[in-house]
């Protein structure tokens, strides 16, 4: 999808237009400040390329923090959402309806499981795992009631709700914001030895990001998942799979646990799955785990609805093709091979995978968020973390002269920063 891109480097570094300012001033004076954004007021998209309200057109390199896999109004999508729109959007799980059949037929078979459990957001879809991962512990492990452990590590970041932020380890998603819900142990990330050693007869779960997302793009030892698996299995341990930034397609493949052959007993998905179109996530097991709810202890209004279901299936459809899987993997490759050039000229370091790379900033020279704002004056979209961290997660339609051009620009920003020194 190769887009031209002297439109995009004609995006004006001066100030923001009178028309942003005013919806800039609007949202601040109502919308809670949950969120700090970069001055610029998107109004339309098309693939990898966002267009604001005063019609400057910028790349889109984080794509919704990979809820947007698939590309800006991508037709297929759309068509999908249009169709479904004109019929029904919303039945309640009180009733079965003709979507949600198909969709959980299809999203099982990607996932190679039995069983899907419908649910919106991500938060939602880690809430639910925690919920039968605990049930299982009690009904089939035999932990004594109320004494259920998961294992989690540090620096992930599994959402924001109250029980999620109770083992984060950052202080500004727990500050003010206690008591916190009990249950879960912390061990270092990456360090199987740890994980094995904090497991004892209540544990019913370890639940992990296969590859940390907002920490930096963080990849574990090769060894590490495999290591995971094993220490489970071998102890009648739950593994749990946050995929839901690192899953469908971002890495290269269908599931990061995929790029080192492991297979955890629960998935954790969302963002991509709705197409950045509606909220849609999802547990994925096999009956024997899932299998443990029963009717009336867990459910959504809006899971599994119609709208959700038929956008969810045309994803899973687009994923089962494998095209998407190698595009992510011919442009990451290529996204990598260009930021590695830049270590020793501003960039200490860069990790990542697929269409996936965490860059860390010299310090020195300047935070994330500036770095992200001079991007933002050459036409790219991208979001800092952790101080002088950023990140780039393009759509996976993205055009590889865009690739080029996105880490240019990179380029650009940190020469003029080290000449401005």
């Amino acid at each position: 999808m190769t887009t031209n891109l002297t439109d995009a480097q004609a995006v004006a570094a001066a100030s923001v237009s009178p028309a942003a300012t005013a919806l800039i001033a609007q949202e601040s004076a109502h919308a809670a400040h949950n969120y700090h954004p970069l001055e610029v007021v998107v109004a339309s998209g098309d693939g990898a390329w966002v267009t604001d309200v005063a019609g400057h057109r910028y790349l889109d390199c984080l794509a919704a923090y990979s809820a947007v896999n698939f590309g800006h109004s991508n037709p297929v999508l759309l068509d999908a959402a249009r169709a479904q729109l004109g019929r029904i959007t919303l039945t309640s799980r009180a009733f079965y309806n003709d979507q949600l059949g198909p969709f959980v037929t299809a999203l099982a078979e990607l996932a190679g499981k039995d069983m899907v459990l419908p649910m919106n957001t991500g938060a939602e879809a880690v809430e639910s795992g925690i919920k039968v991962a605990r049930a299982w512990g009690y009904r089939v492990k035999g932990v004594a009631p109320d004494l259920a452990n998961i294992i989690v590590a540090a620096g992930n970041f599994h959402g924001r709700t109250t029980t999620i932020i109770s083992f984060s380890d950052d202080e500004s998603a727990r500050a003010d914001f206690g008591p916190f819900t009990p249950g879960f142990r912390t061990v270092p990330y990456g360090d199987a030895a740890a994980l094995e050693a904090a497991i004892d007869e209540n544990t019913v779960a370890v639940l992990l990001e296969p590859i940390q997302g907002e920490a930096g793009i963080v990849v574990p030892p090769a060894a590490y998942l495999p290591a995971v698996r094993e220490i489970t299995t071998r102890l009648g341990v739950l593994f749990i799979a946050d995929e839901i930034q690192s899953g469908l397609g971002r890495t290269g493949s269908t599931f990061a646990c995929d790029l080192v052959g492991v297979v955890p007993d629960l998935y954790l998905l969302g963002k991509a799955l709705g197409g950045g179109i509606v909220p849609v996530s999802a547990v994925v097991g096999n009956t024997d785990v899932l299998g443990v709810l029963r009717p009336g202890e867990h459910g959504s209004t809006f899971g599994g609805n119609p709208l959700a279901a038929a956008v969810g299936l045309a994803v899973v459809n687009m994923l089962a093709t494998g095209e998407y899987q190698q595009r992510a993997t011919e442009l990451g490759a290529r996204l990598h091979a260009g930021l590695s050039e830049l270590i020793g000229h501003g960039v200490v370091e860069v990790r990542g995978v697929g269409l996936w790379a965490g860059i860390d900033i010299d310090p020195s020279l300047a935070p994330g968020r500036v770095v992200c704002e001079a991007l933002l004056a050459r036409g790219v979209l991208a979001k800092d973390t952790h101080g002088s961290t950023i990140r780039l997660a393009p759509p996976i339609v993205v055009s590889a002269e865009d690739v080029d051009w996105a880490v240019e620009q990179l380029r650009l920003v940190l020469a003029d920063l080290a000449a401005s020194k």
